[in-house]
């Protein structure tokens, strides 16, 4: 099996597979020295990304995007410790204080996100689900977080996002973070329209877009 059939594979194993499948092809892919990022890119993420679109236009239920849940952090078990162990020693991009939004107790997309940028090279503070605007801006804080990232996944817990940007201002704190914003109702324009400094539509947008933002603040 060629490099891009292996990434095939895995997009197909999340989606349509098992646990131990992708596992499987997950040690395949470090038995064979392939980049491990590469195979969450172009493998994995895509996977997730499809059956997360399928998940919001109804054509995939809960149970089928937690089984793919299941696969992809199968795979991560045999992933992550090979990226750590490349990474080890290197310096982190920057730190990033991730969440969902207080009512919303979804994760599955922000945990897909954090994965991402936590391989990417970034020093990630995860806050789970349903999180206070304040306790999200306290942990930013007591972290000296560079970026807050906020995950929506329904438009009723949308002002949610713009609750955290209205408030770091009312503290004066806005100038002190980047604010970044996603989940399967978000958009650029909703982006926009709070004041945030992003939005990414996927976990490798956002880490780009993570990336980007902290070579503007070194520069």
């Amino acid at each position: 099996m060629g490099v891009q059939e292996m990434f095939d594979r895995l997009a197909e194993l999340i989606e349509d597979g098992s646990k131990e499948k992708a596992k499987e092809l997950a040690q395949e892919v470090v038995a064979q020295n392939i980049d491990p990022i590469d195979a969450i890119e172009k493998g994995l993420s895509r996977g997730m990304n499809s059956i997360g679109a399928k998940f919001e236009s109804g054509e995939a239920f809960l149970p089928e995007l937690l089984m793919a849940a299941a696969n992809f952090n199968a795979a991560m078990e045999v992933l992550k410790p090979v990226i750590d162990a490349q990474k080890r020693g290197v310096t982190k991009l920057g730190k990033v204080v991730i969440g969902t939004v207080k009512s919303d107790v979804h994760s599955i997309g922000k945990d897909i996100v954090a994965t991402v940028l936590e391989t990417g090279g970034f020093e990630v503070i995860d806050l789970g689900v349903d999180n206070a605007s304040l306790y999200i801006i306290e942990q930013a804080e007591k972290n000296h977080a560079d970026i807050i990232a906020l995950s929506s996944l329904m438009t009723t817990t949308m002002p949610a996002q713009k609750e955290v940007i209205d408030m770091l201002g009312q503290m004066n704190l806005r100038d002190r973070y980047f604010v970044i914003v996603g989940g399967g109702p978000v958009n650029q324009e909703w982006a926009e329209k709070i004041g945030a400094d992003g939005f990414g539509i996927s976990a490798i947008q956002a880490l780009e877009l993570a990336k980007a933002l902290m070579l503007k603040k070194r520069s």
